[in-house]
């Protein structure tokens, strides 16, 4: 299931923080990937720990808590501190699937990435390749959005970033672990979130809308993993 949320973050908050991001130390990327991503990344990265890294992800957690599109597509139970890359000159990163287990930074807790994030910085006006390319069961969907939107997809996909031939490339990505872990299940538990929604909206009496509701809280505590 790849999902586009569109307007995570406004224009203004974009605005405010790509200037605390050019303003940070950027490293090179290969220092957060494993032995078979480091092979085929090319990109710079600001370090997890770096103040700028924490200011803008605190603001992304703050803005997906408020999200309702997101809160039903994914049902996150932990989420990863974001972090930040840039790509230009040529840089991209090559067919890879992303690691099972992270660590959260500076603890000693891991969570299962079950959901990949990608909240794009700058405009696909601002810069030529970097497509994010995601590989599913219907072949590879290419994701190209505007600053301030950000899509969502299973951590088990294939995926890579085409080069970027003209411009930068400049993103926030992440990982969450979700109370569902199957794919399948959470997928159908985000269709019948959005058709009660539509029931509800159309037709908010419809003695449907509670009995649907009753399912979904019934398979959400059924499946859920806490």
């Amino acid at each position: 299931m790849l999902i586009a949320i569109p307007d995570v973050l406004t224009p203004e908050q974009i605005a405010g923080a790509r200037q605390i991001l050019d303003a940070a130390e950027w490293v090179d990327g290969r220092v957060t990937a494993g032995h078979q991503g480091a092979r085929v990344k090319d990109n710079l990265q600001i370090p997890a720990t770096h103040p700028a890294a924490r200011q803008v992800g605190e603001m992304i957690l703050k803005a997906l808590n408020q999200n309702a599109l997101f809160m039903s597509a994914a049902l996150p139970l932990h989420i990863l501190p974001p972090m930040f890359n840039r790509y230009t000159g040529g840089q991209h990163f090559g067919t890879h699937v992303d690691g099972s287990i992270r660590q959260v930074p500076g603890t000693p807790h891991r969570i299962r990435t079950d959901l990949s994030c990608t909240l794009f910085f700058a405009g696909p006006e601002e810069y030529d390749g970097g497509e994010l390319m995601i590989e599913d069961t219907y072949g590879a969907k290419s994701v190209k959005l505007p600053a301030g939107h950000m899509i969502l997809y299973p951590a088990t996909s294939l995926h890579h970033v085409t080069p970027v031939t003209r411009g930068a490339r400049l993103c926030s990505f992440f990982w969450l672990q979700s109370m569902i872990r199957d794919d399948g299940r959470r997928s159908l538990l985000f269709d019948m979130d959005v058709g009660i929604q539509r029931i509800a909206t159309e037709t908010p009496d419809h003695p449907g809308v509670v009995q649907l509701t009753g399912v979904y809280h019934n398979l959400l505590r059924q499946w859920a993993e806490m």
